[in-house]
């Protein structure tokens, strides 16, 4: 039996010699036979991923009827059918209907990051079979087979390097490495990390130079990929802030409103009502108290924080985490392509004569410039002439070139000798192409370097590469070199040395024709996006942690860390301490930890857990394959929309179109905005629900029967149309608000803290009550008990109902603000406010005459007088909620709302909640 990896221990394919590998195999450097490789394929089976059993569509929308208030929604539609109250029933049964359609839209999308994943491993392989080179499918290879590498070409299984030449490979997709990875046939140490594993190709990463031959290792779920694959299925799509907090209120709203009507169907029985009227009380009391269009509501507010998100250049794939990200208390963030742009770049030269200069300007397009290092003053003439011989030395010893103009210019080539023509060309030398040389002994990993013969007389070769290739036999001036590189690496800053010696001779080593002459040093880096500093600097005034988490080296994390202001006391911890830390210990260390370097896949995944089980929300940011399973756990999970593989975005629940950490930082701002309104539109539906249920309750406890049967100031159906009706006509422009004052400058609200704060509450049960009152005392003056007929029964209660929308118009008002005065925000601030108004006064006004309204909802026409007696009756709520507000600012000097900023301003009339 062959000793192949599995997922839960691999074995060091990266520390055995080539031979070794291709002993454990079997297998031989001429491949493997035909019918060897079909025996191992069905002992190993296809090179693929399998992706998981999807969620069928009867599954998700079963789903949409869990919640308890659809349970209580149900039970109400039930009942009401039971006893012959066929409008009502049909009613409430269209209510369950809608939101199970719009959860089901939302929700039908599953399992498309793992198929993802299998569309990074290349269709196509050249394959040594029966001692013959052909291309076969991917999914055909086996562990032992030999094939070809060349660049362009996606690795199709993780692959032993056999032999290479300028092997480099673009792994950052996987690890977060910015820059490509020299790979060699070299066996590295055991414990090397995944980042450094320079003798092993991974699947789905991709040759951007060179050739090799490799020898097959691992396929499908046993290679890297594969493990990814598993642990983005075995991710927990944990529940976001909101869908808890709508569970928790659902429940809470269920069991008091099932307790409430039991008390009530036994005291209407005890009170004479027949067994079909105490039911029918019981029902009204449900839907009076159940708010029937809260999901529509928050569905809807969620939609348009999307639409606002999107032109904020965020697309969001879950409603839910338009609020999670409000709720967000620690980022969770990837170095390359988030906070960094993913482009080498030069940052800085210096000469053994003393000249050094720093490099303005990013991206490829032309712009910037060359001034002195550390002042910003113009660089002399005699240091400007040594810095540009060692850029023309850079130039001349380079294998890239730029293509395009303006600002779409690219590099063709190595990405890092591409920096080195864009900062030559920044530091004054002319962008023409250089003349073809003479000689060219291409990069080597084992050599560290490259050199280059120029075909002028004298010729002369260049040698550019690793500092500790070339400054041994750099002469006198490499003493001081040592020391600057020492310097440039506390930045972190990626250094290459260039020197160069007479003849072209360039396979000779470097030390072979006497000391080189050192021309000098250039450092490169992945530079900080714009406004990536002062977006972190913002998400740290709004209580927001950001952790900065990627594969890239502990000493260029950290650098870039300080620069963008993340990095504090505490080192960067690496993946192999978060490795070695039980789960308590890395709880406590991820606390004070703001940089995590070398970090694995399996690694960002418990980074996510230790901060999920100390109480954070947590966000995670990424754009590589190396972060699907992070995003998965995430509580909101934000990939990249330019440089972002399919499968990051697939595990997503964000998208950033423009790859930029401020865009972020703008979404966390919109998500606050949307928690806000939502609140609002609690803070102004649960006072109506509340306000109906004690209508109907004072009723049935307290007025006497007419003719056998309640009467009641509203009928359950007219309850059913100012719930769907006019409260979310009204509510629904709450969602326009614009944020609060100070809404970046509070922490983000407790995780544990639920909607219904001791503010929401109060306000709750002050409004509630004072709706109940003004719609019972306007029913009982119009029309004494006993008196009263049919028809007169019904104006009277068309009049309470129509009290009831003015309370609602006049409340909406009120509840632009927390506990401000309104005047504060400006009244004409939100046009949607007046729409709503205007909207719900047409359809009333169609509901109290039209003759089909009057039919279905038993109203009556109302006089003149009438109509102004409603509105002065529903008026009385503003002055009460002034007080109440007032109140507030004066007594209480932290507002309820735990959530929003307190008192900031000496006059209480201008502060903002």
């Amino acid at each position: 039996m062959i000793d192949m990896t599995t997922t839960a221990a691999p074995r060091a394919w990266h520390a055995d010699s080539p031979d070794d590998a291709i002993r454990r195999l079997s297998g031989s450097r001429n491949g493997l036979s035909s019918e060897e490789a079909a025996r191992r394929r069905v002992e190993y089976g296809p090179n693929d991923l399998t992706p998981p059993r999807r969620r069928s569509g009867w599954t998700v929308l079963a789903r949409q009827f869990t919640s308890p208030l659809i349970y209580a929604l149900l039970a109400s539609a039930g009942v009401a059918y039971g006893f012959g109250e066929v409008a009502d029933g049909s009613v409430v049964l269209g209510v369950v209907v809608l939101n199970a359609a719009i959860g089901f839209g939302q929700e039908y999308r599953a399992g498309r990051a793992i198929q993802a994943l299998a569309a990074l491993v290349s269709d196509l392989a050249v394959v040594q079979r029966d001692g013959r080179w052909a291309p076969r499918p991917a999914e055909d290879l086996v562990p032992g087979d030999v094939l070809t590498v060349e660049a362009g070409d996606r690795m199709p299984a993780d692959l032993r390097v056999l032999d290479a030449h300028g092997l480099l490979a673009d792994e950052s997709a996987l690890t977060g490495e910015s820059l490509p990875v020299a790979k060699s046939a070299v066996a590295v140490d055991e414990e090397t990390s995944l980042a450094d594993r320079t003798s092993l190709l991974h699947a789905g990463t991709l040759a951007v130079a060179g050739t090799a031959q490799a020898l097959v290792v691992r396929t499908g779920a046993a290679t890297e990929l594969g493990r990814i694959s598993a642990q983005l299925d075995a991710a927990e799509e944990t529940e976001t802030p909101l869908t808890r907090d709508l569970r928790r209120l659902g429940s809470t709203i269920t069991r008091a409103v099932a307790v409430v009507a039991a008390v009530l169907l036994g005291v209407a029985l005890v009170r004479g009502y027949p067994v079909a009227d105490a039911a029918l009380a019981a029902i009204s009391l449900a839907v009076a108290a159940i708010p029937e269009g809260l999901p529509a509501i928050v569905t809807i507010a969620l939609a348009v924080g999307v639409q606002r998100m999107a032109r904020r250049r965020a697309v969001v794939r879950q409603l839910p985490a338009v609020e999670t990200l409000g709720a967000t208390s620690v980022v969770c963030t990837d170095k390359t392509g988030t906070l960094t742009r993913n482009e080498m770049m030069l940052r800085r030269a210096w000469c053994p004569d003393g000249a050094e200069a720093e490099f303005e300007g990013t991206g490829y397009a032309p712009g910037g410039g060359m001034v002195a290092a550390g002042g910003g003053t113009a660089v002399g003439p005699a240091a400007e002439q040594s810095l540009r011989r060692l850029l023309a030395a850079a130039v001349v010893a380079n294998e890239a070139r730029l293509s395009g103009t303006g600002p779409g210019r690219t590099v063709l080539g190595d990405p890092t000798d591409g920096a080195l023509l864009v900062g030559a060309e920044r530091g004054g030398l002319p962008p023409a192409a250089p003349a073809a040389p003479r000689a060219v002994l291409p990069f080597d990993p084992q050599r560290r370097y490259m050199a280059v013969a120029t075909a002028a007389d004298p010729p002369t070769t260049y040698f550019k590469g690793a500092p500790e290739a070339l400054l041994p036999h750099g002469g006198t001036a490499a003493a001081a070199a040592y020391r600057v590189l020492d310097r440039f690496a506390a930045l972190g800053l990626r250094v290459l040395a260039i020197t160069e010696r007479p003849g072209d001779d360039v396979d000779a080593p470097p030390g072979a024709r006497g000391a080189l002459r050192l021309l000098g040093l250039v450092a490169l880096v992945d530079p900080p996006r714009s406004g990536a500093a002062a977006a972190v600097h913002a998400c740290h005034a709004a209580g927001v942690q950001v952790k900065m988490i990627t594969g890239d080296h502990p000493a260029t994390a950290a650098a870039i860390g300080r620069e963008l202001g993340i990095s504090g006391s505490a080192p960067a911890m690496t993946g192999a301490q978060i490795a070695g830390s039980s789960d308590a210990e890395l709880r406590e260390r991820v606390r004070g930890t703001e940089v995590f370097a070398r970090v694995a896949p399996e690694h960002k995944l418990r980074l996510v857990r230790a901060l999920q089980d100390g109480g954070a929300v947590t966000a995670m940011t990424g754009d590589g394959v190396n972060d699907a399973p992070a995003l998965r756990q995430a509580d909101v999970g934000v990939a990249m929309g330019r440089a972002g593989t399919a499968v990051a975005k697939e595990a997503a629940d964000i998208v950033l179109v423009d790859d930029e950490f401020s865009t972020l930082r703008a979404a966390i701002e919109e998500g606050r905005r949307v928690y806000d309104n939502l609140v609002k539109a609690l803070l102004f539906a649960l006072p109506t629900n509340v306000g109906e249920g004690l209508i109907i309750l004072v009723a049935v406890l307290t007025f006497p029967l007419e003719a056998g049967r309640p009467v009641l100031p509203i009928e359950p159906v007219q309850i059913l149309w100012i719930n769907l009706v006019a409260t979310v006509a009204l509510a629904l422009p709450l969602a326009l608000e614009s944020a609060e004052p100070g809404v970046m400058r509070r922490p983000p609200r407790p995780a544990a803290e639920p909607l219904l704060t001791p503010f929401v509450v109060l306000r709750t049960a002050y409004v509630g009550v004072l709706m109940s009152a003004v719609a019972i005392v306007l029913f009982l003056a119009a029309a004494p008990l006993g008196v009263v007929g049919a028809d007169s029964t019904a104006q009277t209660q068309t009049l309470a109902v129509t009290a009831v929308a003015f309370f609602q118009i006049c409340y909406l008002f009120a509840c632009r603000t927390f506990i401000a005065p309104v005047r504060t925000i400006g009244w004409r601030s939100n046009p949607a406010v007046f729409a709503g108004v205007a909207l719900l006064l047409v359809l009333h006004v169609g509901f109290v005459h039209l003759p089909a309204a009057q039919a279905l909802f038993g109203t009556a026409s109302l006089t003149p007088a009438q109509w102004a007696l409603a509105a002065t009756a529903g008026a009385v709520v503003l002055p009460a909620v002034a007080v109440e507000k007032r109140w507030r600012r004066r007594v209480v000097p932290t507002p309820a709302v735990s959530h929003v900023d307190p008192p900031s301003s000496p006059r209480p009339d201008t502060t903002v909640a």
